[in-house]
């Protein structure tokens, strides 16, 4: 991407909060709500992780793209940011992985990219107010085009992006012969999680996200598997009532960030925004049983109402992890049934690492499922 073909450029807050960059010459006018992450590599796995659909992302790291893009690394089939903003986009790149530089990359994909911003006012005023909607757009200043715009762009609250996301047809990841067959539903998963899986021994079939609680257990699974996806779980209506009509079935289920959230409310919780969200891969989270403190990477902009010390209207479940900066709830399981479920992501890529034995835990209680079903057969 050269420089000569660069112009302008600026980023408008919701509140008025005006910030100014340069953008290239074919940079449309993009409106999206504006998060931030504190990601200090894994760039190319943020932008093409599903979860991030309809969000313009804030890199808080100075300078991004040093070490390049690949075709190993990307969460899904393409990016999936709304547009990108940095301080600093690296236009030289080293490592032997590296198959391109990233600004190019993000241009073929044709993903709005704002450098020169002050990304560290940006992300401290997001953490004062709150992630909102923004527009970025070529120019010195917002024109009437770029706030009509903004003022269009629909809140994230009440939003179903995860049918939006989810794979449109039903396929299988993994060896046919594994032993253990998951099925997962696709609300935006991210293929680390996959590939995991298949590491375990298991194959699993990926279904659409509104795909029927019957047509689920028609598959016979093992287990079933609830994916990260992007927007508000209480919109995703339709995911409780899969969930608890497999869950009467005795089979075992496993969350992951926004599947976390569906079981929670499918036992009676609430769901909450938050001001600015989890997005990163530096959080503390502790597992209450044990005291252990996990370094996990995350990427949500809601939680499960409640606290360490349970969840209203949700007796049947209980409270396994929370976050050690803020107190919300990280992790649950159900008191009978063989359901749990984490608010951050045990199969981070690149890392940290700390969290992937919940893949096994999850294969433990399918094993022990499956031995009790076979013992009362």
């Amino acid at each position: 991407m050269s420089r000569r073909s660069e112009q302008p450029g600026f980023l408008l807050l919701e509140d008025g909060t005006l910030f100014h960059g340069v953008v290239t010459l074919s940079t449309p006018t993009t409106v999206a709500e504006v998060v931030f992450t504190t990601n200090m590599s894994g760039y190319q796995e943020v932008f093409t992780d599903p979860s991030y659909d309809g969000q313009i992302v804030v890199m808080t790291t100075p300078m991004i793209g040093n070490y390049g893009v690949n075709d190993a690394d990307p969460e899904s089939g393409r990016p999936q940011v709304a547009g990108v903003v940095m301080r600093e986009l690296s236009k030289n790149y080293s490592s032997w992985r590296a198959q391109g530089d990233l600004g190019g990359w993000l241009y073929d994909k044709k993903i709005p990219v704002i450098e020169g911003v002050d990304t560290r006012r940006l992300t401290k005023h997001l953490r004062t107010v709150g992630v909102m909607r923004g527009v970025m757009a070529p120019g010195e200043a917002p024109t009437s085009d770029a706030t009509a715009a903004l003022e269009s762009c629909p809140s994230m609250e009440g939003l179903d992006l995860a049918s939006r996301v989810s794979t449109r047809e039903q396929y299988v990841w993994g060896d046919p012969r594994s032993p253990w067959h998951i099925v997962a539903y696709d609300y935006g998963i991210k293929r680390n999680i996959l590939r995991l899986f298949s590491d375990h021994g298991c194959r699993v079939t990926v279904l659409p996200a509104t795909t029927s609680p019957e047509a689920a257990l028609e598959l016979k699974p093992d287990g079933v598997f609830l994916s990260n996806g992007p927007g508000d779980p209480a919109a995703v209506e339709y995911a409780q009532q899969a969930v608890r009509k497999i869950a009467s079935k005795g089979v075992p289920i496993f969350g992951i960030c926004l599947g976390h959230q569906i079981l929670g409310l499918t036992y009676g919780a609430q769901t909450t925004k938050m001001p600015y969200g989890h997005r990163g891969g530096n959080h503390p989270v502790r597992d209450i049983a044990t005291g252990r403190v996990l370094i996990t990477s995350q990427n949500h902009g809601f939680a499960v109402e409640g606290s360490e010390r349970g969840i209203p209207g949700a007796n049947a479940l209980e409270v396994t992890h929370v976050n050690l900066n803020d107190g919300t709830i990280e992790g649950l399981r159900h008191r009978e049934l063989p359901i749990f479920a984490v608010q951050y992501h045990p199969e981070a890529a690149p890392g940290p690492h700390d969290a992937r034995p919940l893949f096994n835990q999850f294969l433990d209680v399918v094993r022990n499922q499956r031995a009790q079903s076979g013992t009362n057969s």
